[in-house]
């Protein structure tokens, strides 16, 4: 599978317009499970705010998945060209959410549809950008008896892995590119896991 453009870090901007303040943050996505996330970690952030509009884009070979939405702000004034940023800069797995503040004078859909457009773009640079393989996640649990020879081929293969240690078992997650997938399930194969 191709590489993909994305960005690097989490970055924000801020836009105002006529006393509304619009505050815009972007995130890269692993997958689009990851959005819940970042959107509920933004309203615990401004829990006042009177919108929170986000569109996100995810390109998996020729297939496009996105959501754009305007949370209550006019039809397509918000979440569309939000999207249409994210398309344009030629990105995926990249979320932004703008976060309104109103000001006390409406802007006009027109200005709406600027002010969502201008926002994603401050947060939306290309000193952020970066070019990366796709990404999965390959998750299994192993006893306790074999999870030494577990650790032993992760290290041995400075794999990336995420441990959480159950009852009577240990759950490993490792991030691979995809490409490298099928080579690492074989690293594991004899040893008595259960892939999940």
């Amino acid at each position: 599978m191709a590489k993909y453009k994305t960005i690097k870090k989490k970055s924000q901007g801020l836009y105002k317009e006529k006393g509304s303040k619009f505050f815009a943050y972007a995130f890269q996505l692993q997958e689009k499970e990851d959005v819940k996330q970042y959107l509920e970690q933004i309203k615990e952030e401004h829990p006042k705010a009177r919108h929170i509009c986000y569109a996100f884009l995810i390109k998996e070979g020729n297939e496009e998945y996105y959501i754009a939405n305007d949370d209550g702000e006019p039809n397509n004034s918000a979440g569309m060209p939000i999207l249409g940023q994210i398309r344009s800069n030629g990105l995926s797995h990249v979320l932004v959410a703008v976060v309104r503040y109103f000001g006390g004078t409406k802007l006009g859909i027109g200005g709406l549809i600027t002010a969502y457009k201008e926002s994603a773009a401050l947060c939306l640079t290309e000193d952020n950008f970066i070019e990366v393989e796709p990404q999965t996640n390959i998750t299994f649990t192993s006893n306790y008896e074999t999870m030494g020879l577990v650790l032993a081929v992760i290290d041995k293969n400075n794999l990336d892995a995420k441990i959480e240690h159950l009852e009577n078992r240990a759950s490993f997650q490792i991030t691979t590119e995809l490409e490298h997938k099928e080579s690492i399930l074989a690293l594991f194969e004899r040893l008595e896991i259960t892939f999940t």
